[in-house]
């Protein structure tokens, strides 16, 4: 699966990475402390691709599956964590969520024949927020077991797992032994759980001690290991490879690809319909080549599926 990025991306330069090392703030308390869901603090990019959407029209049979309470008023609010550059991050207008993801959500309210708007919020709390606060959320959100049992999901991607360390490995970890290292991860997601799941394993074998450090924003794990507090950063493939190029050198990734998955958009558990209406919004972008001009302008192609599928695996 192809994980390199567009050259419009390469040009682009971390804002953040350099803000946080001057403050020398890599302490997950003192991050997580200070975030919310005003973007603040989020990556920006001084370069990022404009994907045209405009072409995308409203299918009738596809709007008419929408239910109601969301058709009748218009919108289609979706919850989105805004530091996972690039598939949602804070533009250059430092106010905006952008990405691919945010494309994409703005891309099946079109579809629909809703507008999209995409609200920023702390990656755990977008879950508990759907059906309520948010129609749907579409932020990087890994299909798992226990998500499936909170969340109706629909696959739109797939990517792999990678670590990312400091330029050059200065500390000689080894992608296949984590054992006495320590794992900078964001908090909520399947990395951070798999983190956890080395440390036990770890621990039962009698090995050292593997310290998590988590974290609200991933570019703060990432400034994790760029400051030194974290000996690697954990997260898809396509994040540790952007945070790599947005950090002018200082990140690059170890090892290859893990635990290949897929992403889904999230969506209320009691409102099959929705599931169903955003399913048949999703392959239509798939089907008519949008998905296809979303995921190549931010070099993220390699993550495309030919089917969006609702609760897979269940």
């Amino acid at each position: 699966m192809k994980t390199r990025f567009s050259a419009a991306l390469t040009a682009a330069v971390s804002a953040l990475a350099i803000s946080l090392a001057a403050a020398g703030c890599t302490n997950a308390s003192e991050v997580e402390a200070g975030a919310g869901s005003s973007g603040s603090g989020s990556a920006k990019a001084s370069a990022q691709p404009s994907v045209d959407l405009t072409s995308v029209a409203k299918d009738p049979k596809i709007a008419a599956m929408v239910p109601a309470d969301i058709a009748k008023k218009g919108t289609l609010t979706n919850g989105a964590e805004g530091t996972y550059a690039p598939a949602e991050f804070i533009g250059v207008d430092g106010k905006t969520l952008v990405g691919f993801d945010m494309d994409i959500a703005t891309a099946i309210g079109q579809v629909m024949g809703l507008k999209t708007t995409n609200q920023s919020s702390a990656f755990a709390q977008i879950i508990p927020a759907v059906g309520t606060k948010f129609d749907m959320g579409i932020s990087g959100f890994t299909v798992t077991p226990e998500r499936l049992k909170q969340v109706n999901m629909v696959t739109y991607m797939a990517d792999g797992w990678t670590y990312g360390v400091a330029k050059g490995n200065p500390k000689k970890v080894d992608a296949k032994d984590v054992c006495g290292t320590t794992i900078a991860v964001q908090t909520g997601t399947a990395q951070a759980d798999d983190a956890k799941k080395s440390a036990d394993t770890c621990a039962a074998d009698g090995k050292a001690e593997v310290k998590i450090l988590s974290y609200d924003q991933m570019t703060a794990a990432s400034q994790a290991v760029i400051g030194g507090k974290a000996d690697l950063m954990y997260a898809d493939s396509i994040i540790v490879n952007y945070a790599a190029m947005q950090s002018g050198g200082a990140l690059e990734q170890l090892g290859g690809k893990t635990n290949t998955d897929e992403k889904g958009v999230v969506l209320p558990k009691d409102d099959p319909q929705m599931a169903k209406a955003v399913q048949a919004a999703l392959q239509k972008l798939i089907d008519d080549g949008t998905m296809k001009k979303i995921m190549s302008a931010w070099g993220a192609e390699g993550t495309m599926i030919k089917t969006a599928q609702i609760n897979p695996g269940k």
